[in-house]
């Protein structure tokens, strides 16, 4: 499993805002210790200017003109409505899903041991299914997946794998490009044109997508 502490370094920080390390590692849907007693004291928000963790909606009173997001779940996963999070961050490249007819993304990482079957793209950092034009399943995903120390892990653990299809033109495509690059560069030479009156197999063909989310429910 990817950690975010682990696989980014001091130098990429620069590349987020100092609320978002913080609001990841927060957990949410606990009882807050201010509110015990109140009817409705579940720690479902979190103040971005203040960064002193989880809140609940009586908490806020006293984070009045500040920016203050609210988590949801869904599967047991913290997530947030797209409509939110993107006053304050880039989500692109962010696989979305639809819950209650409102876009969200994941805040962290659902490791998914085995891939569907068919399936032909999956998350950079944690290999979750994904569709054809995403790379990360989550906020966290995409902030272990685009740091310059994970760039480098993966080049080299592919060209220690010992694999006979690295050419110069794809080495230079990932330094321009990224890791992504790398997956979508990654394939083997040209086999040799046979001759005589062998047919050609035709490919598999795949079915594209049916829109840019998926369709989820609340738990």
């Amino acid at each position: 499993m990817a950690s975010i502490e682990n696989g980014v370094k001091e130098g990429d920080d620069n590349k987020w805002p100092p609320w978002l390390k913080p609001l990841l590692d927060t957990r949410f849907f606990g009882q807050c210790k201010n509110h015990p007693s109140a009817h409705k004291s579940e720690c479902n928000m979190f103040c971005l200017d203040c960064i002193n963790g989880a809140l609940c909606s009586l908490c806020l009173s006293s984070h009045q003109d500040h920016r203050a997001i609210q988590i949801r779940r869904s599967s047991y996963h913290d997530v947030i409505r797209v409509s939110e999070i993107q006053k304050y961050m880039e989500i692109t490249e962010i696989q979305t899903y639809v819950i209650n007819s409102a876009k969200i993304v994941f805040l962290n990482e659902r490791p998914q041991p085995r891939p569907g079957k068919g399936v032909s793209n999956t998350c950079v950092v944690c290999d979750r299914s994904l569709l054809d034009s995403f790379s990360y399943c989550s906020i966290g995903c995409k902030i272990v997946g685009t740091s310059k120390d994970f760039r480098k892990n993966k080049i080299r653990s592919m060209v220690m794998g010992g694999s006979d299809y690295f050419e110069e033109e794809t080495m230079v495509d990932i330094a321009n490009a990224g890791v992504k690059n790398l997956f979508r560069g990654f394939t083997p030479s040209t086999p040799p044109q046979t001759t005589g009156s062998a047919k050609r197999r035709k490919g598999i063909p795949h079915r594209s997508p049916m829109g840019g989310s998926l369709i989820l429910e609340y738990c």
